[in-house]
């Protein structure tokens, strides 16, 4: 059976150990298999802690990281660059004591930063990125930990808004310790055909996100879930599906990530029915 999890961003920020617990209790209880991880700021939970949760309920863990203001893979300080080296290697250590196979984010530059370049800029930024992520890409393959790369939307930052910017820009680092985490919220915003960009990425994909358009509940929106299914399935992926959505009850992440309105009745019920369809539409394909 595919793995389907849920992000703790659906409930809390930041996340710290006992509603780490009580989230991982929740989710279990509801019938997800999986939980996405965040580690906003290394210290927030214990790793060790943690992996006692996931291992007592059975869940298979993944580890995401937050690209918060001041860290940067590229056009940056020196400084800043290493800090944020630094902090990859952390989000791997965490991932490698937990067990948790993958770590994912958008790990180029912080998030909501935007600026214009012209082609010679955008390669020179390319070659920054390429040689500040050679030595992350090194330690998660010591630990046998894949790093995947999340290409956002066109708000979020202007360096990889799509799969074949993503491909293009990572591809002398792709290996088994590197790909892509696709999202089919920045799917929908940025593919011309979600189905053609998933294709695309067949061999290189480390891990997939899901939510509605509306960053509710998925399947309660207007994407093609068969053609997004029928996708994973020509690029022979296999793994999970993990569902993120944020609250809207944390002041910071409300802001960054645009939760203006309630998305759902309650966070509970946005996990619930996410969780819901996504069984439906996986037994009717005969994938769960």
């Amino acid at each position: 059976m595919r793995v389907i999890g849920v992000n703790t961003w659906v409930w809390t920020s930041p996340l710290d150990d006992a509603s780490l617990e009580r989230i991982a209790r929740r989710a279990a209880e509801m019938g997800f298999t999986g939980i996405e991880l965040p580690v906003e700021s290394p210290g927030d939970w214990d790793a060790h802690r943690a992996r006692a949760v996931v291992d007592e309920l059975g869940l298979t863990p993944f580890v995401v990281g937050a690209m918060a203001p001041g860290r940067d893979l590229v056009a940056a300080p020196a400084g800043r660059v290493q800090a944020t080296q630094a902090y990859l290697r952390e989000c791997i250590r965490v991932a490698s004591v937990l067990g948790a196979g993958v770590v994912a984010g958008p790990f180029t530059a912080s998030t909501g930063r935007t600026w214009r370049m012209d082609a010679d800029e955008r390669r020179a930024v390319v070659g920054q990125l390429r040689e500040s992520l050679r030595p992350v890409v090194d330690a998660a393959a010591a630990v046998d930990v894949a790093i995947g790369i999340e290409p956002l939307n066109r708000y979020e930052t202007s360096l990889i808004n799509t799969v074949e910017q993503g491909l293009d820009a990572l591809e002398p680092l792709l290996g088994p310790a590197l790909g892509l985490a696709l999202d089919s919220y920045h799917l929908n915003i940025e593919e011309k055909s979600v189905g053609d960009a998933i294709r695309s990425a067949a061999g290189n994909i480390a891990h997939v996100q899901v939510c509605g358009t509306d960053r509710g509940a998925a399947g309660d929106d207007h994407l093609d879930w068969g053609a997004f299914f029928d996708a994973l399935d020509d690029a022979g992926y296999t793994g999970a599906l993990t569902l993120e959505s944020f609250t809207g009850e944390n002041d910071t992440i409300a802001t960054a990530a645009s939760i203006w309105r309630p998305l759902a009745e309650s966070q509970d019920a946005l996990a619930e029915r996410s969780l819901a369809f996504l069984r439906r539409t996986l037994a009717s394909r005969g994938e769960a």
